[in-house]
């Protein structure tokens, strides 16, 4: 019988890893071709695939903004003409399709935004009317909500495009400053361009932020095994928290849901794991703020039911009157 899984006896073929071919997706995707290399002892080549989402010029939140990374990558796995994918988690929809498995979530990067500015301004020393640019309504929710409270005035300014083009809206003077991801700008190796980062406890990130989805056919299960090494167990459970959280509210990743789950340390020991969520009105006039803390979740299960049960203490304090359109 010829075995024709991607690590089966005698295969000497390179992995192919599917990849959007943004920067940043390269670079995310070298990174974990390295980790593979690694762990299968077998080379891997990049399979670059423009996805809907890298083509479309309009705002996330227009072209449906759940999946729009992602559906192009899945379907060149189900099709075998790539062995697995690497995907930004929070891209990804939070149904797993059937003949797929998330293989490993590996060790996340730093969740948190971070800011970058003109003339090395903090998020504090933005003057009032500042312009910040932004294409997530998350982001907006709690900038806006943070100016209100605090007696200033920001205008959000959505914007789209790769990390050069929103960083160069700051040098050309158009904005004075965006807001990226932490975890991004330090793939790219771009970490010292950020002039603050920006505190959890005022915009709280998108769920799953930072971490990064590899992905392969179900029947690839050698393959699926040898991707399991690099699974951070904790990274895991907190993202799986997270995603539970954005399910249970029916939101897609364009919705203004933030959520962060972290690990609460005594001494040496991680004895709970706290689940923070935060839904808003993009103009920052509503915000739905709650935390729930429990048991360092040992199960998919465990971490999934401590996301719904914060979802629907924020259900019951109107938090699905502040995301627009429910998905149904």
């Amino acid at each position: 019988m010829t075995d024709n899984s991607p690590l089966g006896a005698g295969a000497t073929k390179p992995l192919r890893l599917g990849t959007r071919r943004s920067k940043l997706a390269m670079a995310q995707s070298g990174l974990i071709a390295d980790a593979v290399s690694e762990v299968t002892g077998r080379a891997v080549e990049l399979v670059e695939i423009t996805t809907y989402g890298d083509t479309s010029r309009e705002h996330l939140s227009q072209i449906g903004g759940t999946g729009v990374f992602v559906a192009a990558l899945r379907d060149a796995l189900l099709r075998g003409e790539v062995d697995f994918a690497v995907h930004s988690l929070k891209d990804l929809p939070t149904a797993q399709p059937e003949g797929l498995v998330l293989a490993a979530v590996p060790v996340r990067e730093d969740p948190r935004d971070v800011l970058v500015a003109r003339d090395g301004l903090t998020f504090e020393q933005l003057p009032s009317g500042a312009r910040v640019g932004t294409g997530s309504p998350r982001r907006m929710a709690q900038l806006n909500a943070y100016a209100r409270n605090h007696g200033l005035d920001f205008e959000t300014v959505p914007i789209r495009g790769n990390v050069d083009t929103r960083i160069g809206f700051v040098r050309s003077g158009e904005l004075d400053a965006v807001v990226l991801a932490a975890a991004g700008l330090s793939r790219l190796g771009r970490i010292g361009e950020v002039t603050d980062f920006l505190s959890v406890d005022t915009v709280l990130p998108a769920p799953g932020q930072g971490a990064l989805a590899i992905e392969c056919a179900a029947t690839s299960a050698d393959l699926a095994a040898a991707l399991a090494e690099l699974d951070d167990p904790y990274t895991r459970a907190a993202v799986t928290a997270e995603r539970a959280l954005l399910a249970a509210l029916e939101a897609g990743c364009s919705a203004p849901v933030g959520a962060l789950a972290d690990l609460l340390v005594d001494g040496q020991a991680v004895n709970e794991l706290r689940l923070r969520g935060v839904v808003g009105s993009t103009d920052g006039s509503s915000l739905v703020q709650m935390s729930t803390t429990g048991p360092v979740p040992t199960s998919h299960d465990d971490a999934a039911a401590l996301g719904r049960e914060l979802a629907s203490e924020m259900l019951a304090k109107g938090a699905a009157g502040l995301m627009g359109e429910r998905a149904l």
